[in-house]
């Protein structure tokens, strides 16, 4: 834990809408704790080195648009996505056990980066640095520990979190137990919290950077998963009455080549760059090699059920792909699908990137934005009181406003069961292939396996126990007892 490799060329990527070919590496190696941090650039690198595993990298970062990442993966456990082959086809029939590498590996690759975390902000703490830098850097790090704790813990259930007396005595081998389910979640909701007084208001973040509005995000998020609606109204309020978020006009837009750095809907965003430092994927998995201008591998596909539940003029389809003519000449769609929409159309979601010769692009990952809070509000109302009220009827009707279908009324969803058959589908559609997160709206109302059987009939390997995902035999085994697995992967 005393080697701590900082890439402050990636830092600059992910804090900026663009990218400077100028740029160098630098690393710091062989930190001595006790002289460092010294100085405002030091806790800086401190931060940037938290930031760092949640870009979109293909080998080390949570947020990759590729096999590698959580959208890919989480969203193909659900109709958002299918894949003919590979983890995305293993996550779309639900067989997954503790060899799958491809779902084992966001454990094995990213906790040890939350006690990498923890040895930060006690260092920051520790140190000399003015007051109201350490009070800023700790903010950022301890919401970027809060963000991967949820993450982790919303795919697996609880992890091991290393106590900072154990990693400040890394020669001491001390096997640890998963925390309890209450444990995780104070873990996750004490950062956040702390992180949402400290971090700076949404109009003075710089773009890339966490606000205070993330931190109520993902507390939102947090609350949802556990069903604590009231706690989840706490949240969205408190974005609501920071009087900056709003909805774009143009959805579509969002997803443009020009980045969105003066959203007032973008509540977090992952800058893309042509550097491989967070690259944006998304258009070389989707798109087929026959794609004119613009072929990649055509390695997942939507299906045509999920296609089927968008109503007709509904703008958020616009880039879920039915049908393209390719190179050879030959029309591709539902009725003459060939290799390339066998499953379902091509969910580009973004624009085509028509200024490189390349199918990667520099289209942003948004992460979270500000039609999640009213949804998620219209949601906990409904639940928290087991009736369904104007005011979540007409906060769903912003989103569905915007994306110019007709509005819904009350006297339709007047029973909570509808409601919420209701609200599923439309986060489906506002959310498809963004942050993933579909895969837990489904397993909190308890449809997760309900529609993996429907989506594959007879080929679904689906089961209740298949909410969590497994641990790898790796973590089992060096946890000698005291780390123990999911229920029913032994």
């Amino acid at each position: 834990m005393n080697r701590i490799t900082i890439s402050i060329l990636a830092a600059a990527t992910l804090f900026s809408a663009g990218c400077n070919p100028d740029l160098k590496s630098l690393n710091y190696d062989e930190i001595n704790p006790s002289i460092f941090p010294t100085s405002e650039a030091d806790v800086e690198a401190l931060v940037i080195g938290a930031y760092y595993p949640l870009r979109g990298s293909w080998s080390n970062g949570i947020h990759s648009t590729s096999e590698n990442g959580l959208m890919f993966v989480l969203d193909a456990t659900t109709e958002i996505l299918q894949g003919a082959y590979g983890i995305q086809q293993d996550a779309s029939l639900h067989r997954y056990d503790p060899t799958t590498t491809g779902i084992t590996r966001f454990y094995d690759t990213f906790y040890n980066k939350i006690s990498s975390m923890t040895l930060s902000i006690d260092r920051i703490t520790n140190s000399e640095v003015n007051d109201n830098i350490k009070k800023q850097g700790i903010a950022e790090i301890r919401c970027a520990r809060g963000l991967l704790a949820y993450e982790l813990f919303d795919l697996y259930g609880p992890i091991v979190v290393a106590p900072l007396e154990v990693l400040q005595n890394p020669l001491v081998e001390e096997p640890l137990p998963r925390l309890s389910h209450e444990e995780m979640v104070s873990f996750i909701e004490e950062d956040l919290l702390a992180a949402a007084e400290d971090l700076p208001a949404p109009e003075d973040a710089v773009y890339g950077r966490f606000s205070k509005g993330l931190a109520h995000m993902i507390l939102i998020r947090l609350y949802l998963h556990e069903k604590r609606w009231n706690d989840v109204l706490t949240q969205a309020n408190a974005i609501m009455e920071m009087n900056y978020y709003d909805l774009e006009d143009d959805y579509v837009s969002l997803w443009d080549v020009e980045a969105p750095t003066k959203s007032r809907e973008v509540i977090w965003a992952i800058p893309a760059d042509y550097a491989g430092t967070s690259e944006n994927q998304w258009q070389m998995m989707v798109l087929p090699n026959n794609f004119p201008g613009r072929g990649g591998y055509g390695t997942i596909q939507s299906s045509w059920k999920f296609y089927d539940t968008f109503e007709e003029g509904d703008i958020r389809k616009t880039y879920l792909i039915a049908e393209y003519e390719g190179t050879d000449g030959v029309v591709y769609n539902r009725s003459n699908p060939g290799n390339y929409m066998q499953l379902g159309p091509l969910p580009l979601k973004i624009a085509t990137d028509e200024s490189r010769n390349t199918a990667l692009t520099t289209v942003d990952i948004i992460m979270y934005r500000y039609a999640d809070v009213l949804l998620s509000k219209a949601e906990a109302l409904v639940n928290a009181n087991s009736t369904v009220t104007e005011e979540a009827i007409d906060l769903v009707n912003i989103v569905r406003e915007r994306a110019n279908i007709s509005l819904i009324e009350l006297a339709d969803y007047n029973d909570i069961e509808s409601f919420n058959e209701m609200i599923l589908l439309e986060r489906s559609h506002e959310y498809w292939c963004e942050n993933g997160q579909y895969r837990a709206d489904l397993i909190r109302h308890e449809k997760y396996v309900e529609h993996a059987d429907d989506l594959n009939g007879v080929a679904s390997e689906s089961a209740e126990y298949k909410t969590v995902f497994p641990f790898s035999l790796e973590r089992i085994s060096e946890g000698k007892g005291q780390f123990k697995q999911n229920p029913h992967y032994n």
